[in-house]
């Protein structure tokens, strides 16, 4: 295990070695000073003080070299959640940016800690992690080195159930995050570590057998060091070399995700040449491939073609005089930096520079070209479709191509031309019609490999469909779930006449199954404009449809069917009732002259079940018979009834008051207009606010409805229709 015992004078060493100006040192002293006041009292689960876990946040963000206002942020990163200091009081003891950086980790770790085990649940809690670290790459550096420690101290949890959950994120979440970005250093500990939780045989298995032969091997890798060594010497090339041995986790993907034995890992052992230039990398190869017996298809140049994490090397397997077999990585230092820190090398904090965040995060977008897809595909997709073409698709990509102008498209291994195009755009993986791969023709079925270059070859007829024998070679979600979509959609259009044909069957098999429909009433009824509204379909035909694709269940238009006759014949016998008046619209059994008002509390509509409210001033108030403001009313309460009738001739609007609770975006409220627009409902008003520690919004707005299934219609399409909605309710004003 590493030296957990991190103390805030190794701190102080680690940003020596890149950092020198006093004001560095003094703002990440004055936070360390902070910090260790406001979590005095408090204990980690290990028992020891809280000052330790922040010394060794701050120690990992030095080790990657991040600005003096990260490491402060480090330092700060759970006084906000754990010793209620505000926003503001950072802000003015530090500044707004140091305080932007703590309250959006804390954001995280109140996403995660909060965490249901609802599968969709946590998927949209994973999506808000990605969205954030979007925003600003510094605050997923935070995290990373925050998990990194909890990793190393997982064991005092004392509870394995809690254990395996953080060790799963882990291995799921950041893991992959940490290689995307290139934190080798930080990728590899986690992945060892949530394997020791998740699969703990296993992990012991695979320490065992490298511990058994660990003398011969570092014997056997000495050996090979002296070779290359003395083989570079003899040609002057200024170089160093290293060896290392496979980290645990990935041994264990090789064995027991490729089925290998461990005699068969030819990557055990690696060196490791650092030179100084890019043209000495090659050279250097040049000598080992002369003296050694490369593998044949173990070559790869990432050097001419960079991993999308900016990684860059190249790599060779080669077999020694003995038989052993070595991988060989040339790089240069530069290379080596990133291939250690990746993006925290690549954008690490320079102390003679004006920094900029924005600046920062713009290059890191341009530079990491899978950046953009963290926020690209969170508008149209739900959160787990969102989780899955980011795993699969995102952080499973290990085959890098190019188009014929030298973009590098990841894809994951297996990939084909059509999810070459669809990676490159929805509308070119549409009217795909044929591909070459390195200048030559090919079926759109080919499996690519890093390296090819690929052309798509498209049709411009607007109208082109992709072939549905696509969907049994491709292998990326995000071309699977467009193709899908598109072919659904053309095949309701394509079957129209029979999904009506099928929908009609459906209705007329439930009347002739229920002795207590009439088909005559039942058919004249769904051709009322009224009631077809409610349902949210224009017509008999749309309604047909939505029957065949399930869309409306035929047991709830059913129900709907026998509420509405109950629902005429109540009418019909409250205007038969003698002394029954109606005054704008509500009935007073026994009283026809009094002023009427609707409570705005509650804003009943009408269906809703109501009851009458005598005032002080002598008119009657109508509520919701749910409303909390008469609840506990005993005294003034009178029984008041709708008249249907008097709405129906008059066609006057009601108003209603809706709750939407949804992920944060940007353009949710506009959504939200504009969905009431399509649905043409007059909006009165509307607010949103923002909840911080959910990254939730609550959008208010009170709409023109006509009644209560009115109403439930526009709930319902609300619901359904809008991404990222968790809620939508009618509330009660104060």
């Amino acid at each position: 295990m590493k030296n957990l015992n991190i103390a805030f004078e190794d701190v102080v060493i680690e940003m020596k070695k890149y950092l020198s100006k006093k004001e560095s040192f003094d703002i990440v002293k004055k936070a360390y000073d902070f910090a260790s006041e406001h979590h005095k009292d408090q204990k980690r689960k290990s028992g020891e003080p809280y000052i330790i876990h922040l010394n060794n946040v701050a120690f990992t963000c030095a080790t990657l070299e991040a600005g003096p206002h990260t490491i402060a942020a480090a330092y700060l990163h759970d006084t906000m959640e754990d010793c209620d200091v505000s926003f503001e009081t950072i802000a003015n003891e530090f500044n707004e940016e140091i305080a932007f950086l703590v309250e959006s980790v804390t954001k995280l770790k109140k996403i995660t800690d909060n965490a249901s085990n609802s599968e969709d649940f946590l998927a949209e809690n994973h999506r808000k992690i990605f969205i954030a670290m979007a925003k600003d790459i510094r605050v997923i550096i935070i995290k990373l080195a925050d998990r990194l420690h909890n990793m190393r101290t997982l064991s005092f949890h004392n509870d394995e159930e809690t254990e395996k959950r953080i060790a799963k994120e882990t291995l799921e979440i950041y893991a992959p995050i940490a290689h995307r970005l290139g934190i080798n250093t930080v990728k590899s500990e986690l992945e060892d570590l949530s394997l020791k939780y998740l699969e703990p045989e296993k992990y012991q298995h695979i320490k065992m057998l490298l511990a058994t032969k660990e003398e011969k091997r570092k014997a056997t890798l000495k050996i090979m060091e002296d070779n290359i060594d003395n083989l570079l010497n003899k040609y002057n090339i200024k170089h160093t070399i290293s060896g290392r041995v496979k980290s645990i986790y990935s041994i264990y993907k090789k064995m027991y995700v490729n089925q290998k034995t461990f005699d068969e890992l030819y990557d055990l052992q690696a060196l490791r040449v650092i030179t100084d230039t890019i043209p000495e990398c090659y050279e250097i190869l040049g000598y080992i491939h002369a003296e050694y017996r490369p593998i044949p298809g173990r070559f790869k140049d990432y050097i001419a073609m960079p991993k999308p994490n900016l990684y860059q090397s190249l790599h060779t397997t080669i077999v020694a005089e003995d038989g052993q077999i070595f991988e060989v990585q040339i790089r240069t230092k530069e290379m080596d930096e990133i291939a250690e820190t990746g993006v925290a090398a690549h954008w690490r904090y320079k102390e003679n520079t004006v920094y900029s965040a924005k600046s920062e995060q713009k290059e890191i977008e341009e530079q990491l070209h899978w950046f953009r897809d963290l926020i690209a595909i969170s508008d149209d997709t739900n959160a787990k479709e969102y989780m899955q073409i980011l795993q699969k698709d995102v952080f499973g990509a290990n085959v890098y191509c190019l188009t014929p102008k030298g973009r590098v498209i990841d894809l994951p291994a297996g990939s084909t031309p059509v999810d070459f195009a669809y990676k490159i755009h929805t509308h070119v993986g549409q009217s795909t019609v044929g591909a070459t791969v390195n200048g030559i023709l090919v079926p759109l079925s080919t499996e690519l490999n890093t390296g090819d270059v690929v052309d798509i070859r498209t049709t411009k007829n607007p109208n082109a469909l992709p072939n549905k024998d696509w969907l049994k070679f491709v292998k990326t979600t995000n071309a699977k779930n467009a193709i899908k979509k598109t072919l659904s959609k053309y095949d309701n259009e394509l079957r129209r006449d029979e999904i009506i044909d099928e929908g009609r069957e459906l209705l007329e098999n439930a009347i002739r199954q229920d002795k207590d429909l009439d088909k005559q009433k039942v058919l004249k009824m769904i051709e009322d404009k009224k009631f077809l509204s409610n349902l949210g379909v224009e017509n008999v035909v749309s309604l047909y449809v939505a029957l065949s694709n399930h869309t409306i269940n035929i047991n709830s238009l059913v129900n709907s069917i026998k509420q509405e006759e109950e629902k005429t014949k109540t009418v019909t016998a409250f205007t038969r009732k003698k002394n029954n008046v109606s005054i704008d619209g509500i009935i007073v059994p026994g009283v026809d002259n009094i002023a009427i008002s609707f409570s705005q509390c509650c804003s009943p509509v009408p269906g809703d079940e109501i009851i009458g409210y005598i005032s002080q001033g002598k008119d009657i108030k109508i509520h919701r018979k749910d409303c909390p403001n008469i609840l506990n009313q005993k005294e003034r309460i009178i029984d008041v009834e709708w008249d249907y009738d008097y709405f129906k001739e008059n066609k006057i609007p009601h108003y209603a008051d809706i709750e939407i609770t949804a992920s944060t975006r940007d353009t949710l409220l506009q959504d939200v207009i504009n969905h009431l627009s399509l649905l043409k409902i007059t909006c009165v008003s509307c607010h949103i606010s923002n909840n911080n520690t959910t990254l939730n919004s609550i959008v208010k707005i009170c709409v023109q409805v006509n009644d209560i299934n009115h109403l439930n219609e526009v709930i319902n399409s609300l619901s359904s229709s809008l991404t990222g909605v968790y809620d939508v309710h009618r509330y009660f004003k104060n």
